[in-house]
Parts: structure tokens; C-alpha cells; sequence
């Protein structure tokens, strides 16, 4: 039941307007899975059921009904379900796309296309001695952290300012299944052995909305190095040697000796500069997509309003926006789980109506093959998974299995739990696992949908 607010005419009577309806997307975490007509990465809406059971059992925090931090929470789900699996822009609902952009640590701000083609995973993530999305591409970044992470849960912990400008802070988890196996900003192939812990982070994000609580610029601010000080607490324990005073071909060359047993062995952490690191002034070669044809993380420039249309809007507008923001706010918090929900559509047509074909922002991303195998029947595609599926049971196999690539470093390493490995850039043990990384086969489609 929607209530009614009693407000001055300015004549002294006192009028009535109805409560705002809450948006589904504020209302649940899941209301995005529920859209119709949409285009989903992998032909159908994924499965969230055990990353929610992760959730539910692992949750520091308990938002009232109703609450800006549930809404909150709820917003912040539906649009990394739309971020990470609506290829077709114009089916997002959770952004204004007038307006919408994306930047870690103030750095520059992305478009939603950009995230589209690289995916959250590079979107957010810093080249560093683990992990680069300049060596990764979408294919790859997911079964990187999805072979080792099954699920990665989410929850916000505080909220500091309501709209217009939300501040908070929220905390990501999961737990290490399997190993990491991932690419760095050298280019080298790095293994990290499984420990069986759990994964936890924390950071602080700063999002505009607009007057339906969409998203506008979001701001985040985290420290990616913790996740990988966590994957491998005890650091990677192997180096190889280059020599300097010899071309670059034949040093790496000599660098896949690593597969020979030649290995230096030293406990990375704390110390300066480590052996192997490139000389100043080198270039490592980046990773080719094999989806793509060009570097894995090729920039799309950003697609929402300049600095200058951001700085010519006027009072009024933003007062509007604030006010109908805060309404749907008080709204939610006054009625509760009562509250009347609404499921407003993407306003991706209207704010680009007024555009010339050139200026408008692709609405689709295609894959260059459809990841799905036309030899799947419906019903194989539709089943629902059970408590206990393929996926469990293919990531409890040993971990050859799991990363069908050469182990030739790790062999001859043996690292232990929690120590991590590195195979030169030029090796063939690290090519043959970029093409395998970047291959996604019909069979793990499925596997890439619960995530978080």
C-alpha cells in the first residue's frame, strides 16, 4: 500500500502525493535475473544460489529491511550480475547511462563498454607481479579467479552519506579452492598453491545516483595486493636469473630452463628488487586476445558526459535529482518490507535519442563465437543446478584437471601451500597456457555463471 505525504500548495491546504514505488533493483539482490528480453552472456541469467549461501553463512553484517545499507547492497549486486553478464549495454537498468562511469583510486574513468570487453576482473585490478589485465583477457581473467575462487560473496559494511553521493564501504570474500594460476605484468605464468583459506577484502566506493537511484560515476579505492598477499602469503619462492649481457631473444631462451630444473629458489618477501625483474627501460611483450585480436586490455574511451557537461549542470537539476533520490530513501526506510516495488526499464533509449548514429555507444558486445554449442539441447542449457553439480565436482578433481596447462616450474619447484611459483615469460609452459586460459569451451559456460 502506498502511503500518501501530506505537502503545501503555498496557499496554505495541504495537498497529498503518493510514496515513490522502490526500484526492484533496491528492493532484492536478484531482481536483475528475473529481466525478460535481454541478451545474457551465456544465453541464460546465471546462478547466484551458491555464492548467496556463502553470503548468508559468512556475513558480518544484518541491514534492516528497508535500510540504505540494504539498498545499497541490493544496488551494488544487481549491477556487477549486469556488469559481468549483459553483453548488450542497453539492457543494464541499474546506471543512468547519461552519466555512468567507472574509476579505481582516481584514476581515469571507464565507460560501461570498457568493462563489457575486459571484464570486472580487469576493470578493477592494477598490473602487479601477480596478476595484469594488460596479459589477461575476459576469457582468461575468469577462470584465473574462477578456477581458484568458486565464489566470491559481497556485503556492504557501512554507509557513510545518502544520496546524491553515496559513500561506503564494503567487503569481498571467498575461499581458495583451487590454485591460482594467472599472468603478471612481465608476462610470466604464476601458480599459486592452494591453502584452502578464505579470501577477504575490504574497500571504500563513492557512487553519484540520480533520482532513481541508478548509478552515475562510481569511485572506488582498494588495495588489490591484498587479495594476492592472501592467495600466496609466503610469496613466490622462485626466480631465474637473466643474464643481462645477452640479447633479449636468447635470454629468455635461457629463461625456460626453469622447465630443466634450473632454479633459483629465495623467499621474496621483504626484500628490494627481485631477480628476473625486467631491466629498465625493457619491454615485455603484452598478451594477444584470442577473442580479440588485440591487447587484452585495450582501452574503450569513456562514453558519458565530459568535464565540462558535468560542470555546466545546474542547481536545480541536481537539487531534483538529490530530492527524488532522498524521497525513494525515506520511503524505503518508513514502510519497509512493505514498501511497493517497481521494476523501471534502461534508460539507455532515451539518453541517446538525441545522438547522431556516430555518437552513440555500441549497445552490444559480440563474442567472435557463440560460447554456447549449438549441439546442446534446450533442455541440457536450462537444467538447474543441483546442491552438488559438474562444477563441484570438476573443481574437486586433482589440480592437474582443474588447469589442464604444463606444470613444469611448479614440478620442479614443489612449492607448498601458500608459495607461489613463476614460469618465464618466454617458456612454452607460459604460451601454452595463455591459449588454453583464453579458450572458453562450451562445457564452461556454466561454470563462469556464480559469481560475485
Amino acid at each position: 500500500m502506498v502511503t500518501e505525504e501530506p505537502q503545501s500548495n503555498g496557499k496554505g491546504t495541504a495537498t497529498t502525493e503518493p510514496a515513490p514505488a522502490i526500484s526492484d533493483y533496491l528492493a532484492s539482490p536478484n531482481a536483475v535475473f528475473k529481466d525478460e528480453g535481454v541478451q545474457w552472456r551465456y544465453g541464460r541469467a546465471p546462478d547466484y544460489s551458491k555464492t548467496r549461501k556463502v553470503w548468508e553463512e559468512g556475513k558480518r553484517m544484518n541491514h534492516a529491511a528497508g535500510s540504505l545499507e540494504e539498498m545499497v547492497e541490493n544496488l551494488v549486486k544487481n549491477w556487477e550480475v549486469e556488469a559481468s553478464f549483459k553483453p548488450r549495454l542497453s539492457d543494464w537498468r541499474t546506471i543512468d547511462h547519461e552519466k555512468y562511469s567507472f574509476a579505481m583510486g582516481g584514476g581515469e574513468p571507464q565507460s560501461a563498454e570498457h568493462m563489457i570487453k575486459v571484464g570486472t576482473y580487469n576493470g578493477i585490478i592494477a598490473p602487479n607481479e601477480y596478476y595484469s589485465p594488460e596479459n589477461s583477457d575476459f576469457a582468461s581473467s575468469h577462470k584465473t579467479f574462477k578456477r581458484m575462487m568458486p565464489t566470491f560473496a559481497w556485503e556492504v559494511l557501512e554507509v557513510y552519506s545518502g544520496p546524491p553521493r553515496v559513500a561506503f564501504r564494503w567487503r569481498h570474500w571467498g575461499y581458495m579452492k583451487n590454485d591460482y594460476v594467472g599472468f603478471n605484468d612481465k608476462g610470466e605464468k604464476v601458480i599459486a598453491k592452494a591453502h584452502g583459506g578464505i579470501i577477504d577484502i575490504e574497500g571504500v566506493t563513492v557512487a553519484e545516483v540520480d533520482d532513481k537511484v541508478r548509478l552515475r560515476a562510481i569511485q572506488t579505492w582498494m588495495d588489490p595486493l591484498e587479495m594476492f598477499r592472501q592467495i600466496a602469503p609466503k610469496g613466490v619462492v622462485n626466480r631465474v636469473a637473466m643474464d643481462r649481457n645477452v640479447e633479449r631473444e636468447v635470454a629468455l631462451d635461457d629463461a625456460t630452463s626453469v622447465n630443466d630444473g634450473e632454479v633459483v629458489a629465495e623467499q621474496r618477501n621483504g626484500k628490494g628488487e627481485h631477480v628476473g625483474d625486467a631491466a629498465p627501460g625493457e619491454v615485455v611483450e603484452k598478451n594477444i586476445s584470442a577473442s580479440t585480436g588485440v591487447v587484452a586490455d585495450e582501452v574503450v574511451p569513456h562514453q558519458g558526459t565530459s568535464e565540462q557537461d558535468n560542470g555546466s549542470t545546474n542547481g536545480t537539476a541536481k537539487e531534483q535529482n538529490a530530492n527524488g533520490a532522498k524521497a525513494i530513501i525515506e520511503t524505503a526506510a518508513s514502510q519497509g518490507a512493505a514498501m511497493d516495488i517497481d521494476t523501471p526499464p534502461s534508460n539507455y533509449h532515451d539518453t541517446t535519442q538525441h545522438l547522431s548514429a556516430d555518437q552513440v555507444p555500441s549497445s552490444e558486445h559480440q563474442p567472435t563465437a557463440d560460447p554456447l554449442d549449438p549441439r546442446m539441447t534446450k533442455a541440457a542449457k536450462l537444467e538447474p543446478p543441483t546442491a552438488h553439480d559438474a562444477i563441484d565436482a570438476h573443481l574437486e578433481q586433482p589440480a592437474s584437471q582443474v588447469h589442464p596447462q604444463p606444470k613444469d616450474a611448479e614440478v620442479n619447484v614443489s612449492p607448498a601451500a601458500g608459495e607461489a611459483v613463476v614460469a618465464a615469460t618466454g617458456s612454452e609452459e607460459t604460451r601454452l597456457t595463455q591459449e588454453e586460459m583464453s579458450r572458453l569451451s562450451p562445457g564452461e559456460c556454466p561454470f563462469l555463471m556464480n559469481r560475485e
